[in-house]
């Protein structure tokens, strides 16, 4: 048996991007910023997030840099070839299945997003 299940919870680290495929296939990408739960510094460990589909377009609508989410999505290695270089890179990426919009009504008002101001126990 082999399992691949990523949940995560924190803060988008910039607002959506969002391309749009001629087969009509949608595709979002962001960053997340997660708190460790016993973490000596005030770093945050950073995901890279796909969304495909309807998750996709809901994400591309409500989410905005700052917003609080809870994703659950699977784990991926991706490859490719650097152009330049010609070296092999990859990099994790977690393509979510579900997508949880946690935040308040203060964390989508625009006027009030600006005032966030960053306490210790938040991102």
């Amino acid at each position: 048996m082999s399992l691949n299940v990523v949940n995560l919870v924190g803060r988008a680290g910039r607002d959506p991007e969002v391309r749009y495929f001629e087969s009509g296939t949608v595709l979002c990408t962001l960053t997340i910023a997660v708190n460790r739960r016993s973490s000596r510094t005030d770093e945050p460990d950073w995901f890279n997030l796909k969304f495909w589909g309807k998750t996709a377009e809901i994400a591309a609508n409500y989410v905005k840099k700052g917003s609080l989410i809870g994703i659950q999505g699977s784990l991926e290695i991706e490859t490719w070839t650097d152009r330049n270089t010609g070296t092999n890179r990859s990099s994790p990426v977690v393509h979510v299945d579900r997508l949880d919009l946690l935040g308040s009504k203060r964390d989508n008002d625009p006027s009030l997003v600006g005032n966030y101001s960053g306490g210790d126990d938040e991102f």
